[in-house]
């Protein structure tokens, strides 16, 4: 999950009028020579939804997980309710995908390519890099799984360890090689030049390779096209051109094709966490519904300045809370009572996924940016 977002991924524009039939898209749309998309309002519901669907992940590997770190008593017997609420928070990531279909769509819209790739890597990169340390010094220190070597650090740092054959250091990075895999193929899109045409015709064929390439029983090339998982970026897509140039039958039709297909998909999902399939296409639909909400304006309403601090430390949080909240768990529950020990381990990740983003994710991001643009730049004018 990323589910990741830059400091202009969550703004929008306000919907245009459009006439029946294919919209007419604004000169704006297209990038020019040098041009750059206007700042526009934060849409700040966004940043709350990502504050959610983190906080679904983290019960979820804290309290949820069957395969948590709780020993005696059991997470179980010690949170009773909130044990079976938590295990159903793994679909925080099916949340973080929608979103983040939405978002870099959005973001991309009237961007080169270069551009494009400077943005993602200044706002991925930094806390990442910072992650991947600390989770190689605390299974040092408290070794949850086999110490890590240095083969197994180097590549993870490069945010590609699934390409390269190398096991995640912190399971939850799974989700990055999937955000990845998202920008690369959309990257090849906005090259092009984004377009409403264009976009309708990336979902189409994503869709139609993510239902097809799974045939050929070829594990490589599912995993290039995301096939599990691409239904939940297409329907982001599609209702952030809801959002841009309105409703109409074409863009709701890959909406609910995109959820049915990913409701499809459920049941086996479902049972590798052993949660009911019904209620998890239940939030699964919910999730949908809200995003839908958010494309048609619905959450303008949503103002409070909050909203976007916590947002901004929700990717921060995703990229700590497992390793660490675990080795926290195996050494601390003998000493402390679950609840306090669940509130003071939450707080603590709060507060660490703050300290990474205020002084490692925003003053990294500040220096590589002007850099890695200065290098763009100057490829571009070269070629």
């Amino acid at each position: 999950m990323t589910q990741a977002t830059d400091e202009r991924a969550a703004t929008v524009s306000v919907p245009e009028q459009v006439r029946p039939g294919p919209p007419v898209e604004p000169a704006a749309a297209t990038p020019g020579a040098g041009a750059t998309a206007p700042r526009r309002p934060r849409l700040l519901v966004l940043d709350g939804l990502r504050l959610g669907a983190a906080v679904m992940v983290v019960a979820y590997h804290l309290v949820g997980d069957k395969l948590g770190a709780w020993q005696d008593p059991s997470a179980a017997a010690a949170f009773g309710p909130l044990h079976t609420v938590s295990r159903y928070g793994f679909l925080g990531v099916q949340l973080f995908f929608i979103i983040s279909g939405f978002v870099i769509c959005m973001s991309a819209w009237g961007r080169r390519v270069g551009d494009f790739f400077v943005s993602r890597v200044v706002r991925l990169y930094p806390a990442y890099w910072f992650a991947v340390l600390l989770a190689t010094g605390v299974l040092l220190l408290v070794p949850l799984k086999k110490r890590p070597e240095v083969r197994d650090v180097l590549a993870n740092l490069t945010m590609m360890q699934d390409f390269l054959g190398v096991a995640h250091l912190d399971l939850s990075y799974w989700t990055l090689t999937i955000e990845m895999v998202f920008y690369l193929l959309f990257a090849v899109l906005v090259a092009r030049g984004l377009s409403y045409r264009g976009v309708v015709t990336f979902c189409a064929l994503w869709t139609v390779a993510s239902l097809v390439v799974p045939k050929f029983g070829n594990t490589w090339l599912t995993a290039v096209v995301a096939a599990n998982h691409s239904s939940y970026f297409i329907a982001g897509v599609a209702l952030y051109l809801i959002h841009r140039f309105g409703p109409n039958l074409l863009l709701w039709s890959i909406v609910g094709l995109s959820l049915l297909v990913a409701l499809t998909r459920l049941p086996g999902l479902a049972r590798a966490r052993e949660v009911g399939f019904l209620p998890s296409a239940v939030i699964v639909t919910f999730f949908v519904v809200v995003m839908a909400a958010v494309a048609l304006g619905h959450f303008g309403w949503v103002r409070w300045s909050w909203v976007g601090t916590a947002g901004a430390l929700t990717y921060p949080l995703y990229l700590v809370h497992q390793t660490v909240g675990l080795a926290v768990i195996e050494r601390a529950q003998t000493h402390l009572s679950p609840w306090l020990l669940l509130g003071a381990l939450f707080a603590g990740l709060l507060l660490a996924a703050w300290l990474i983003h205020r002084f490692i994710e925003r003053p990294v991001a500040r220096w590589m940016k002007p850099r890695l643009s200065a290098a763009v730049r100057q490829a571009r004018e070269a070629g």
